[in-house]
């Protein structure tokens, strides 16, 4: 299965590996924005899985882990950096050394030192889609951060750009870049957010899902009384935007939606995750899931949906009348 990000020429496969839980933690203050201790050496084993298994899209952010994820990744990737494409992330100032986040840049000197510390860390000559790490920066303010990154396509910094947002305004007002060829957005099974799906297939830009498996909820390993570790962005200090979770438990609202649909994602031989993955391949053209992962076996699993492919229509009608009716 592959996608195709129609504004820019690139292809991809149609999952890709999210890299937020390989940069292991780090903090704003003493909130947990990780997901606990990792591995590097199974981080790279599990990348090189995937890369086996014809997973060829890699999403990371510079500020995850602190720049860990991206130095686990470029690690990871030498010498095939040319079989892939990467997804990275600016915006968050941190300190490397402290795992602390100490604020935001978003203005065009900053952009552009965020840009050139991904490119070291990453160790690459050029990002191929730069996306803008602020869900809800105001879109009448982001034409000096759209006319940066158009700037860093011409020099050969980037090769396109998106954002990462959950608001259709802000997809919209990007939209109207010629190099913009992306938006992230929240989406899975159990969240839907048909106004960005509407603003991604109007103008032919690739619909990258963060949050696809529901922050684990959609793997099957929760249930209700399933405790997070306290250095975890799930556990008990999570940060005010977790919905998923609630005091380190996961949110009953989101397991009962799970108990209605569970029968029809795992149909057909799928897990409960390749069912998720598959109703989002079903959702949109556009979509490409991008699941965490921490261990080669989450990534065996994540890429084996890419077998069974979609759901179909009748089952996806469904599901909408299960959870949304």
């Amino acid at each position: 299965m592959k996608r195709k990000f129609d504004k820019s020429g690139l292809e991809v496969s149609a999952l890709g590996l999210g890299c937020w839980a390989i940069g292991g933690p780090f903090w704003a203050g003493d909130t947990p924005l990780g997901w606990g201790e990792v591995d590097d050496a199974e981080s790279i084993r599990a990348i090189h899985r995937g890369l086996d298994l014809g997973v060829t899209f890699f999403d990371t952010a510079n500020v995850y882990g602190a720049g860990h994820s991206e130095r686990v990744l470029a690690r990871a990737l030498a010498g095939r950096r040319h079989q892939v494409v990467i997804a990275t992330k600016f915006n968050a100032l941190f300190d490397e050394e402290t795992r602390q986040v100490t604020g935001g840049d978003a203005s065009p000197t900053g952009i552009r030192q965020a840009c050139e510390g991904s490119l070291r860390r990453l160790e690459t000559d050029y990002i191929d889609i730069y996306l803008f790490h602020d869900n809800g920066f105001p879109p009448e303010k982001a034409q000096p951060v759209r006319d940066t990154l158009e700037a860093l396509v011409k020099e050969g910094k980037i090769r396109t750009y998106g954002w990462s947002t959950d608001f259709p305004k802000s997809a919209e007002f990007f939209a109207q870049g010629e190099h913009c060829a992306a938006i992230e957005a929240e989406l899975n099974v159990l969240d839907d957010n048909p106004a960005i799906v509407g603003v991604c297939e109007q103008h032919n830009l690739a619909l990258i899902n963060r949050g696809p498996l529901a922050m684990g909820l959609l793997t099957g390993k929760y249930a209700a009384g399933t405790g997070v570790s306290i250095d975890d962005v799930r556990g008990q200090k999570s940060p005010e935007w977790m919905k998923y979770f609630k005091d380190g438990r996961p949110n009953p609202e989101f397991l009962k939606k799970i108990a209605a649909v569970r029968e029809i994602l795992t149909s057909n031989g799928r897990t409960l995750a390749q069912g998720a993955l598959a109703w989002l391949w079903a959702r949109s053209a556009n979509n490409i899931p991008i699941p965490g992962f921490r261990t080669v076996k989450q990534v065996e699993e994540n890429a084996k949906a890419m077998q069974f492919g979609p759901l179909t229509p009748a089952q996806v009608a469904e599901i909408d009348t299960l959870i949304r009716s």
